[in-house]
């Protein structure tokens, strides 16, 4: 056993199940990536992480493919066999191609990697590899909110703001991996320019990294600014959960970013509604904590910009993400993609 494993303060103890054939899912995030072994009804039952830039940046890699083989053995010390392996990456992936394809922000390393077929060359195992957001929206489809439902989007506000679609029992990649981009979307025509180049993005308004962004930007300068006393002035440690929590306490600066963030959310739910009008819409990513107590805001909002008919139709729905559920995605898209075989057979 490596070094690496010698500590894994985010390992957990495998519970022992019944011999079983399972599935190896992988989250690579930016900070962790995580991989466990899951059973065919979501359950994960092994469960391993580690820094995706431990061995330093640029070798994320090496990281993922010492997980899936720490969780494989691990399987098989259970007596359990691994039938596929799924992984969620952030950023698109042309699956087409077969290659991640550009913007990957966090893990700049897997940019144009055939990540899939490197991984099925070493472990001999169909290997199946989509965006992380793709993967949440298969996972909340087969085994969560949306279990049963024909339709839904769900709307990851994070770091940044992803989204996956499913329609018709059939998930929305786009020509090049890119569809479901919808924080990336203009809720304001004459917004500053976005991360992703483009102007007046809703990821600007409503994600972790824009909320952040925008706060910094206004209290820069203002030492008496509330934002900068509670982080005792220090501009860079104003953060999106920070923003939030001086914003209950009052602070109109706060006050105002969290009435964007709202009314962004409001925004893309009515642009979602309208041009999709799926069964179900949910909302989840890091930013989600903060954004629950104010679903009834959001709702509003969504109500100034969605047909109603179609939004009283909608079920939408916040709820909690973490590295499990986003692992659970992993693998839905393994047995999304096995029953898509089977299907053209």
């Amino acid at each position: 056993m490596s070094e690496g494993w010698a500590a894994r303060p985010h390992a957990v103890t495998p519970r022992p199940i019944k011999s079983e054939a399972l599935l190896l899912a992988v989250d690579v995030g930016g900070t962790t990536t995580a991989a466990g072994a899951v059973t065919r009804d979501g359950e994960v039952v092994l469960e391993e992480r580690l820094p995706t830039h431990r061995d330093g940046r640029g070798r994320a890699i090496g990281v993922i493919e010492e997980l899936i083989a720490h969780v494989q053995e691990g399987a098989a010390r259970l007596g359990h066999t691994i039938t596929g392996i799924g992984v969620g990456v952030p950023g698109p992936v042309d699956t087409v191609a077969g290659r991640i394809s550009v913007h990957v922000p966090h893990v700049p390393e897997l940019e144009g990697v055939a990540l899939a077929e490197m991984l099925q060359t070493r472990f001999r195992l169909p290997v199946f590899v989509d965006n992380d957001v793709n993967a949440l929206a298969l996972a909340e489809w087969t085994f969560g909110v949306a279990r049963g439902a024909r339709s839904l989007v769900v709307l990851a506000a994070g770091t940044g703001f992803g989204s996956g679609i499913v329609l018709n029992g059939r998930l929305v990649r786009g020509a090049g991996g890119f569809g479901g981009e919808l924080g990336h979307t203009p809720v304001n025509f004459d917004g500053p320019r976005c991360f992703c180049g483009g102007r007046g993005c809703g990821a600007l308004y409503a994600s972790g990294r824009g909320i952040a962004d925008t706060a910094q930007a206004r209290v820069a300068g203002h030492a008496d600014a509330a934002l900068l006393r509670a982080a005792d002035g220090d501009l860079l440690a104003v953060t999106a959960p920070l923003v939030f929590r001086v914003a209950a306490e009052g602070d109109p600066i706060a006050m105002t970013i969290v009435d964007e963030a709202c009314q962004a959310m409001g925004a893309i739910i009515g642009m979602v509604v309208n041009g999709l009008n799926p069964e179900v819409v949910v909302i989840t990513g890091g930013v989600v904590a903060s954004l629950a107590p104010l679903e009834t805001r959001i709702l509003k909002a969504a109500s100034e910009y969605a047909l109603p008919q179609a939004l009283a139709q909608t079920r939408v729905t916040i709820v909690g993400s973490d590295k499990r559920v986003t692992m659970r995605g992993a693998a839905a898209l393994v047995l999304y993609e096995t029953a898509l075989k089977e299907e053209s057979r």
